[in-house]
Parts: structure tokens; C-alpha cells; sequence
């Protein structure tokens, strides 16, 4: 994802700040989205740009207080997230120029998490000129993260066990790949046509959470993740991590992937002859 800079950009945030981002998740997660879990009531979930997106006090209240510590342990970063966009969208560029930025996912699957699913997580990353350097996917429910830096091997962390590295599946051709890949997010001229292809893959479904998503792909259960949608607070903190667990990530255009996009498409795949299998397939997302 960095192929295009003059050097690679280093996180420079060691394991004590990364566990500190990480109790700062912790919580947010147990202060402001766990106890609203299931106990929303009708008028406590809004619509955005549509019935399928939605926002609850659990995605304010958790972005407030995440914002605020990350902006204390870094006071130069611009933060950005997700429901802060919503009405500031004049930011998503920026986040892509700022020299130190965070962006902020406070309840990833926010459908799920109304709906009662406990497929839901909250993800943060760190970014330099737009590049990610430090991602973090943190699942509520079990209490565990998986989070990627520049330069080093992702891993999954749980309480006071040894990390364990992550690595991704072996990818394959077209007939034995599974992968996600959100169909209802697809522009409607491009749905009958794309749903045309899934036959000639093993298994192509979609989790309604980019967290999950890129879990499973980084501890290897599936072969790719194709984001439909692209958004800097979903794909920024799932590209590093899917990078650094050995996958190969870009843009389906063969672009490298930088943190103030809205569009296009992010294919990760387990290594690169997999990701071109599955570029030539979808190919034609990218026509006019």
C-alpha cells in the first residue's frame, strides 16, 4: 500500500501506546456500547442515508470519548470518525493530508448491533499522509483484538496470552475461493452482473461488518474481502491489518489504498496471483 512513497512510514507508537489505544477501546466499549446492546428501543436507533444505515447513542457516545483520549495521547492528530463525518464530510479529505490522523469506527455493524447480532466491533487507526500505519479490530463480545503496524506481523491479542501471529489462507484459483463481498452496496446498475459471478466461486457472503470481515480473512478463514463501499473509517485499520497477515491489498484499479477515499473498490486477497484472478473477474465494476 505504500509502493508509491519515497520511503515507508513507521507508526512509531511501540506496544505500550498500542495497549493504551486498546484500554481506551476497552472502555468505550464497556462504558458506552455494551450496555445499550439489546436494549435499544425504537427510538433509540436513526436513520442516515438510508433504512439499512444506521446510528445509535452507542456510536455518538463511543466516538466522543475515543476521540477525546486518542486526541490527549496525540494532541497534533486530526481524528476522524465515523459519525463526526456524517456531518463534517469536508474531513474525509483532509484526514488524507494530515501528517499524524486517527480515524474512529466506534461500532462497526452498527445493523447487526441494533438488530441484537453480536457480529459488531469497534476499529481505530493511525494513518500518515493518508497511509496506515496502525490498525485495530476489536471485537466487544469476546473481549479480544486483532491490530497491525507498519513492519511488523499482525496479531491476535487476548488478555495475558502470547500474541499469536496471524497469517492468511494459501488462496487458490476462482472454483476454491470464498471471500465477502457486500452485493447491496454495489451501485443497482452493477448488482445483476456481479451476482452473475458468484457461481464461479466457492462461497461469497457478506457479514454486515467490515471488522469481522477482516478478522476472519487475516486469521486465514477466508481468501479475500472485497469492499464494495470504501470508507476511511472501515478499510483503513482492515487494510493494514489484512497487509501485514501476508494478504495482498489494492484498490481493484491496482491504486494504492490511501485513508481519504470514498470510492472505488478494495480487494484484499491471500497473495497477489489470487488478487488478480479475482480483479479479472470483476473487472468490469470499474466501466463507466
Amino acid at each position: 500500500m505504500s509502493e508509491t512513497l519515497p520511503a515507508p512510514l513507521s507508526a512509531d507508537i511501540g506496544r505500550a501506546r498500542k495497549t493504551q489505544v486498546l484500554n481506551l477501546v476497552r472502555r468505550a466499549a464497556r462504558a458506552e456500547i455494551l450496555p445499550r446492546f439489546r436494549s435499544l428501543g425504537a427510538g433509540d436507533v436513526d436513520r442516515k442515508s438510508g433504512p439499512q444505515d444506521l446510528v445509535t447513542d452507542a456510536d455518538r457516545e463511543a466516538e466522543k470519548m475515543i476521540a477525546r483520549g486518542l486526541q490527549a495521547l496525540w494532541p497534533e492528530a486530526m481524528i476522524l470518525g465515523e459519525e463526526d463525518a456524517a456531518t463534517h464530510p469536508e474531513r474525509i479529505r483532509k484526514i488524507g493530508e494530515a501528517a499524524v490522523g486517527f480515524t474512529i469506527d466506534p461500532v462497526d455493524g452498527t445493523w447487526n448491533f441494533a438488530n441484537g447480532l453480536t457480529l459488531f466491533g469497534v476499529m481505530v487507526s493511525m494513518t500518515r499522509y493518508g497511509v496506515p500505519v496502525f490498525g485495530l479490530l476489536y471485537d466487544p463480545i469476546m473481549d479480544d483484538v486483532i491490530w497491525a503496524e507498519a513492519g511488523e506481523a499482525a496479531e491476535f491479542v487476548k488478555g495475558r496470552r502470547t500474541p499469536r501471529k496471524l497469517k492468511v489462507s494459501g488462496g487458490g484459483v476462482l472454483e476454491e475461493m470464498s471471500g465477502f463481498a457486500g452485493l447491496h452496496l454495489l451501485p443497482a446498475d452493477k448488482q445483476e452482473a456481479f451476482a452473475a459471478t458468484l457461481p464461479r466461486l466457492q462461497r461469497v457472503v457478506s457479514m454486515r461488518c467490515a471488522c469481522h470481515e477482516f478478522r476472519t480473512f487475516a486469521q486465514g478463514g477466508v481468501d479475500f474481502v472485497l469492499a464494495t463501499k470504501v470508507t476511511p473509517w472501515d478499510h483503513t485499520p482492515c487494510a493494514i491489518v489484512a497487509e501485514r497477515a501476508g494478504g495482498y491489498v489494492s484498490m481493484l484499479d491496482g491504486s494504492d489504498f490511501r485513508a481519504g477515499q470514498t470510492d472505488g473498490y478494495l480487494l484484499a486477497a491471500s497473495n497477489r496471483a489470487s488478487w488478480r484472478r479475482l480483479r479479472d473477474l470483476w473487472a468490469f465494476l470499474l466501466d463507466d
